[in-house]
């Protein structure tokens, strides 16, 4: 297929990657060209605008930091609005809110194109290796057509009904996402205090009730003293600060959110907006004056998921009518 992909950070590039070994044409847009170095000396092909870029493009891919920039992208002069043509597919995998993927979905509508908000969930590491979790709100016909790019830039991928309903499910995931992470440096930080070893610990959790992926992979980051998540605590604040938004707009009368917005702005206070978010556990080393290390743990991610290039692609919420359209 003719792709465009707008927005080449630390997933995005990843999964433009991903689309380009398997033979798509790749167009390719940043506001740094020499995020594209990689792409482009692999085949992609830069576009110098995003109207250029979606004019070539049966399916648009954006992949940005947040809700303005997508909004910026797509409705500026010189914006892939301006290039898509009829029965284009503009494919929104950044995490943003729903209502605002549903109001460029309709300007994206009046073009004579169809949107879908395809937000991605599992980690950069996995992104790499399409062993990443997908969800696909939109038209059923619409997710039908972009389900051989989907396969291969993720393992797991879920139609989960209408434009907006997987960004919902994002912000969800990943607000789960940042208690577990929370909560797990407290859990480590109480088994230190009581004299556990570390690495104990971690395989007891593993095996056990309270495992979580969180726990499998920002645990081991934790304990060897990476924190490397490749994921920065600016954007930790924006995901859950998302689903705060989002639960209280809904009248839902949350506990434990305000607890973590908050805990994560102080990590943002206290180490910057661009260190990595896994470090919001340094909070608890830095007040307790001990660490989390564990001897000899690996000083890289071991993923106890198997997956990768090839791997079983799982479609969740297959159905003969489309319900979401």
């Amino acid at each position: 297929m003719q792709v465009g992909f707008v927005g080449l950070g630390n997933v995005g590039a990843k999964l433009a990657g991903s689309l380009l070994r398997h033979g798509h044409t790749l167009r390719v847009r940043d506001l740094e060209r020499a995020a594209a170095a990689e792409l482009l000396a692999a085949g992609a092909i830069w576009a110098d605008s995003g109207r250029e870029l979606a004019a070539a493009s049966e399916v648009v891919i954006t992949c940005l930091p947040s809700p303005v920039v997508s909004a910026q992208v797509l409705e500026e002069a010189d914006g892939i609005l301006q290039g898509l043509g009829e029965g284009a597919i503009w494919m929104e995998m950044s995490t943003t809110e729903a209502a605002d993927v549903c109001r460029l979905g309709e300007l994206v509508r009046a073009r004579g194109a169809t949107a879908l908000d395809v937000p991605v969930s599992g980690g950069c590491h996995r992104a790499s290796t399409g062993n990443i979790a997908i969800f696909a709100g939109g038209a059923r016909a619409d997710f039908e057509r972009v389900l051989p790019l989907l396969t291969v830039m993720g393992r797991q991928i879920v139609h989960t009904g209408a434009l907006g309903s997987a960004s919902i499910l994002k912000v969800i995931t990943n607000y789960l996402a940042g208690v577990q992470l929370i909560s797990t440096g407290e859990a480590f930080m109480v088994a230190k205090k009581a004299g556990i070893d570390l690495a104990v610990a971690y395989d007891a959790i593993r095996v056990s009730s309270g495992n979580s992926f969180v726990h499998e992979t920002e645990g081991q980051l934790i304990l060897n003293g990476s924190y490397d998540i490749n994921f920065t605590m600016d954007h930790e604040l924006k995901d859950v600060s998302l689903f705060d938004q989002l639960g209280k707009s809904l009248d839902v009368p949350l506990e434990l959110s305000p607890v973590v917005v908050a805990a994560v702005r102080d990590g943002l206070e206290r180490y910057g907006p661009r260190v990595w978010s896994s470090q919001v556990v340094k909070r608890l080393e830095d007040d307790c004056g001990e660490d989390l290390r564990a001897p000899g743990f690996p000083e890289y991610l071991v993923d106890h998921e198997p997956g990768g290039e090839g791997a079983e692609v799982v479609i969740a919420n297959r159905r003969d009518s489309d319900h979401s359209s």
